[in-house]
């Protein structure tokens, strides 16, 4: 297999983050942590990681920090090595070459297929990719190169999904799905009929959510000229999706992962225990600390219960 040609990457980050008021009044979002790395480094680190040259960052006011976070810092890099500090420095040098970093910003927060379309003159009229960096993925593959890997096979649109509790469809946007008969990608791979952002419930019998992995083909930029707002009275790109399905193959990837919704604060929660659980260093003491938490809780029922 020759190299991809998919080398560009857009990840959305204008949003106000409105679920993690007040922090983000001042604090973007995408820099909130896990397991101390902030979530558009994971973001970033994925894209790298599957062969992708160059990222935009869609940002908005206030919002230059996230660029600024992958700038080279050589006062802080100075004193770094004056301490003797070299995992620090190294980790702090590795964020500026992970790839290119670009910036572009969202005039106006009309939703994602708008975030998508600032970025048109960055990308042109090559495929890209598109990853939403509070839809954390832990995979032992990364989820955009699974993806990579399944456009070699299936050129066209293409949207990570996995299955979804019947309760939470309604958070999500929906895929109808056929199955192919193609073996290829593990028999991962779906044809997608249409999308829906959020339905109402009882109005889809499909339970495959979009876990925000997307690689486009560029006719999705005039598919977004010709969306209408959707849910929220914004742009949607599962709106876009459905157009451009009319020209170009729009397919699903069941992609192999843990999804953490970081976007809420339980997903956040939960994504911190669990990578912190694979840290060597702090898994231990926070086992027993999760344990002792768990006694506790265990103790006070029992206290309860026999009063």
């Amino acid at each position: 297999m020759g190299s991809s040609p998919i080398r560009k990457a857009v990840i959305p980050a204008a949003g106000l983050g409105i679920r993690f008021l007040p922090v983000t009044k001042v604090v973007p979002k995408e820099m909130l942590p896990v397991a101390a790395r902030p979530l558009i480094q994971y973001a970033v680190e994925e894209a790298a990681a599957s062969g992708i040259e160059s990222v935009v960052l869609v940002v908005s006011r206030g919002k230059g920090l996230l660029a600024e976070y992958f700038h080279r810092n050589r006062p802080l890099e100075n004193a770094l090595a004056r301490r003797g500090q070299e995992g620090e420095l190294e980790a702090i040098r590795r964020l500026s070459e992970l790839v290119e970093i670009r910036t572009v910003w969202q005039q106006e927060l009309l939703g994602l297929a708008d975030a998508v379309r600032t970025a048109r003159s960055f990308i042109g009229d090559a495929p890209f990719a598109v990853i939403l960096p509070d839809a954390l993925i832990d995979a032992p593959v990364p989820c955009l190169r699974q993806m990579m890997d399944c456009y070699e096979q299936h050129r066209g649109c293409i949207v990570a999904t996995q299955m979804v509790e019947p309760a939470e469809v309604e958070r999500y946007g929906i895929l109808d799905v056929m199955p192919m008969r193609d073996p290829c990608c593990g028999g991962r791979t779906m044809n997608v009929t249409s999308l829906i952002e959020r339905p109402r419930p009882g109005t889809t019998a499909s339970r495959y959510g979009v876990f925000g992995r997307y690689i486009l083909e560029p006719e999705i930029f005039a598919s977004i000229e010709h969306t209408r707002p959707g849910f929220n009275g914004e742009l949607q790109l599962t709106d876009a999706l459905n157009l451009c399905s009319a020209h170009v193959p729009l397919y699903a990837y069941c992609f192999e992962g843990r999804h953490y919704d970081a976007g809420s604060k339980l997903g956040l929660l939960q994504a911190n225990i669990a990578y912190t659980l694979k840290d060597p260093e702090l898994s231990g003491p926070l086992r027993e600390h999760l344990l002792s938490l768990q006694q506790m809780a265990f103790n006070g029922q029992h206290s309860t219960i026999s009063s």
